[in-house]
């Protein structure tokens, strides 16, 4: 049975915002409905990114960059400046998501049913993305090379494409949705395996996805002497390559062959002191957990998601929500994400989301949930995600980065409930127009 996180997506209503409008990366941006292009933002708390907290801070933001960033009556300001007071306020950075499935969601069925994947219904869940404070989400391997071209559109009130373009694994043994099972490569030979990984790096992918997982005896896995060689082939070509696992043996093995990074965490038993031995042999190897249900959502936490739904959405929402439970593996998990946070390994937040938005502030939470620090899932899904994907203008709140933040009304530090506290979202130093895409969302 899909779980209430993923089934509510199919409720929401496919509407295209007068707000896709694509400009270049590069063109100057100002705050909604205004015309300047130098802001000062004054007094807020600012949850830097890379462990540090500014109290009483402001910084300054010209042409969409941040430009000055320090304590407040520190700053040198131009003249005619616009100036935000964000006194009693909190300020992260936009957030990034490292696992995500956009643009294929049917978004008027119950069930679990996909649609044609079109550019409209990714444009629509990457503004649904910004809404929630989102500035980049990766979309993890079951997307047609010819979305290429939506990397390097820059859409107003939207979040970055990032994407891995068609993942690698046995035929028809991809993704869940077996109606997108024939998206990526299914490889019986090395040689297919080469070939696909040169594909994708002919049409720049992000990064290299691999399924090594045989989804409960359903399908064939890739195994260690087809998905080593492509593993080998991505390095040499400089690109990373993340695996979809679920056993412990599994994991083993990818480590052995050099695997970047887990797109799931271990959910069959709990970790050894092998796979730790391993892991400690390959300190930059990370984790995306993608915890399952923790049971943590509550009906109080409602009106947050119901903020882009229309009222028949919301009210199905509502007993999804009342009817849900935590899932049999979310003990297992949290247990292996906790001994590996411990031991270091870096966190990148993934969601394996279809497009809603909402469910990165759900898995943050649920991190904190299974023993990861406030700071350090905030960390998870700003600084570590962009570094992975070598957002350099992205992740942290600095001088020369893009003008990417969330204002908040509380302290996530203090309750990490609190990044759903949205007052604002900034992209690329342009204020995200929340209002407009709730209503045409809700209508």
């Amino acid at each position: 049975m899909m779980s209430w996180k993923r089934l509510i997506l199919f409720f929401l209503p496919l509407v295209v915002s007068c707000a896709q409008q694509e400009t270049p990366a590069n063109q100057q941006l100002g705050v909604e409905g205004e015309s300047s292009d130098v802001i000062l933002f004054e007094g807020a708390r600012v949850i830097v990114g890379d462990g540090n907290v500014l109290e009483n801070a402001s910084f300054l933001v010209e042409n969409g960059h941040f430009s000055q960033i320090g304590t407040s009556g520190t700053i040198d300001v131009p003249t005619n400046v616009l100036q935000v007071n964000v006194s009693g306020k909190t300020i992260i950075p936009a957030l990034i998501d490292g696992h995500g499935h956009l643009g294929y969601s049917d978004v008027g069925a119950r069930t679990d049913v996909r649609t044609s994947y079109s550019r409209e219904n990714i444009i629509d869940h990457l503004q649904r993305h910004a809404y929630y404070g989102v500035s980049a989400t990766m979309s993890m391997g079951i997307d047609p090379l010819s979305m290429a071209e939506l990397r390097e559109s820059a859409i107003d009130n939207a979040a970055r494409f990032l994407w891995a373009g068609r993942g690698i694994g046995r035929p028809n043994a991809g993704p869940g949705a077996t109606d997108r099972r024939d998206v990526p490569f299914g490889i019986d030979t090395v040689e297919e395996g080469i070939a696909a990984v040169r594909e994708l790096a002919e049409t720049q992918v992000d990064l290299v996805k691999i399924w090594v997982d045989d989804r409960n005896g359903t399908v064939e896995k890739l195994t260690p002497d087809l998905y080593t060689p492509v593993i080998k082939e991505a390095h040499r070509l400089g690109l990373k390559v993340t695996a979809h696992i679920f056993y412990l043996d599994d994991a083993k093995d990818l480590l052995r062959a050099g695997v970047d990074g887990f797109a799931h965490g271990i959910r069959d038993i709990d970790v050894d002191e092998e796979f730790m031995e391993l892991l400690a042999n390959r300190p930059y190897t990370f984790l995306m957990p993608n915890l399952p249900n923790s049971g943590s959502t509550t009906i109080d936490d409602l009106p947050f998601f119901a903020q882009t739904l229309p009222a028949a959405g919301a009210e199905i929402m509502s007993t999804e929500i009342s009817e849900s439970t935590t899932h049999p593996r979310f003990a297992v998990e949290s247990r292996n994400l906790k001994r590996m946070y411990d031991a270091g390994v870096p966190l990148i937040i993934g969601t394996d989301g279809d497009g809603a938005g909402w469910d990165i502030h759900e898995e943050i939470a649920d991190m904190v949930l299974a023993g990861v620090s406030p700071a350090d899932a905030i960390e998870s899904a700003t600084k570590n995600a962009a570094e992975l994907y070598r957002l350099h203008d992205l992740g942290t709140i600095s001088v020369g980065k893009s003008a990417d933040f969330v204002i908040l009304d509380s302290n996530p530090l203090e309750d990490i409930k609190n990044t759903r506290a949205i007052s604002s979202v900034y992209i690329r130093g342009k204020e995200v127009n929340r209002t407009a895409l709730a209503a045409s969302w809700t209508e």
